[in-house]
């Protein structure tokens, strides 16, 4: 009897095992073919294919572009049932780190002209076509501007974001515009004004000034620290500003 009844717990406790395999995985096909439905709308993933194991789906092949690698993945998720995504897609463009660096750098730099852009200051390095940007910006369009920029960029194998956005404060944007006018408006920095890509950055944030860009002389970055120093309920001031001839030094 107890032989018999040790059967019949094991037979117990296995079929609800084997009801699980059985489950498992019953909506690849399904996944599968809404996922190749999907990818098909698109020219831009005619390189890419989906295969499914128990939910997951699992792209790989090529694309043009790293923004093309994000958007098939974003498009994937949302089908019904599936339950997570494996982005092994490659970028097929290639371009040298050196020149991504600069093609990316000049553009970064003409970002939101209009919008602001004195009040953002980013940074960014290369490594085998991964691109890191960096720096703090005054808000979110600002900083997906940015990304954006650098997603459909060809050449572009990665992005990884470490952008810093500012909090929210009306104390600090009354602050801005005073330190704009206060050092762009000063006679001896006023030729910087005349650039659109906003030589001189000024970066905010509870009261807290830093000072980054590029200046031709000493004296011009002295003068735009006792400019932003000299305005009212600025706590303290970090001048981070470099002069051009000692750039390579």
């Amino acid at each position: 009897m107890k032989s018999i009844a040790m059967w019949m717990l094991l037979l117990a406790l296995a079929l609800p095992v084997s009801a699980q395999q059985k489950s498992e995985g019953r909506y690849d096909q399904q996944i599968r073919a809404k996922a190749s439905e999907e990818l098909g709308k698109r020219d831009k993933f005619k390189g890419v294919t989906a295969t499914v194991e128990d939910g997951i789906v699992t792209l790989t092949g090529n694309v043009e572009l790293y923004i093309d690698k994000v958007d098939a993945e974003k498009r994937v998720r949302k089908i019904q049932n599936a339950d997570g995504v494996r982005n092994r897609i490659e970028v097929a463009s290639s371009v040298h780190d050196e020149i991504l660096r600069d093609q990316l750098s000049d553009k970064l730099r003409y970002d939101r002209i209009g919008y602001g852009i004195v009040f953002n200051n980013l940074t960014l390095s290369v490594e085998n076509g991964v691109a890191t940007v960096a720096g703090k910006v005054r808000d979110y369009p600002d900083r997906d501007s940015a990304i954006a920029i650098v997603e459909t960029t060809p050449g572009v194998k990665d992005v990884i974001d470490e952008i810093e956005v500012a909090p929210t404060s009306i104390n600090d944007d009354r602050l801005r515009i005073a330190l704009a006018r206060s050092i762009y408006g000063n006679s001896a920095l006023q030729k910087y004004a005349i650039d659109p890509q906003a030589p001189i950055r000024i970066v905010v944030e509870n009261g807290n000034v830093e000072l980054h860009g590029v200046v031709t002389s000493k004296l011009d970055k002295q003068v735009a620290y006792t400019q932003a120093s000299s305005v009212p309920g600025v706590f303290s001031v970090k001048n981070n500003i470099v002069v051009a001839s000692e750039m390579n030094r």
